[in-house]
């Protein structure tokens, strides 16, 4: 019975690496963006690529708490990089944090960091720009 539980943790491990590959394939595909798209409490927009996100891997959460926090950040730089980091086992560990959200202007000047106890994010590592109120992937600004 323990080897049938190790292997139906490999299975999802497998697929869950298998879904994060499609969906950071997919990603590669949106260059610009042909409509916005608004969270209207906080006037945000974001592009194509950010909802195909959204859908895909379940986590409007990470739209809105990027933008509520790039929003509050816009005072220090126009353009901010937001860079999705889940950490190793051993950092995890160290510092009781599954992933890590950094903030910060697009030249290696960190403006904040967050920190997630348990996140569910099928990528273990994405950047996104927030620039002009407008929330997008890289290969679309």
């Amino acid at each position: 019975m323990s080897s049938n539980n190790q292997h139906q943790h490999r299975s999802s491990s497998s697929e869950s690496t298998s879904k994060a590959k499609l969906i950071q394939d997919q990603l590669k595909s949106f260059i610009g963006t042909e409509m916005f798209y608004q969270l209207p409490l906080f006037k945000t927009r974001f592009t194509d690529g950010v909802k195909y996100l959204s859908e895909v891997a379940d986590c409007f959460w990470l739209i809105t708490d990027t933008s509520v926090i790039a929003k509050s950040l816009i005072n220090k730089s126009e353009f901010i990089t937001i860079d999705f980091k889940r950490l190793s086992k051993a950092e995890q560990i160290e510092s009781h944090t599954e992933a890590i959200i950094l903030y910060s202007d697009g030249n290696d000047n960190l403006l904040e960091k967050h920190g997630y106890f348990v996140t569910d994010f099928p990528l273990d590592e994405l950047r996104l720009f927030f620039v002009n109120d407008t929330l997008m992937l890289p290969s679309e600004y």
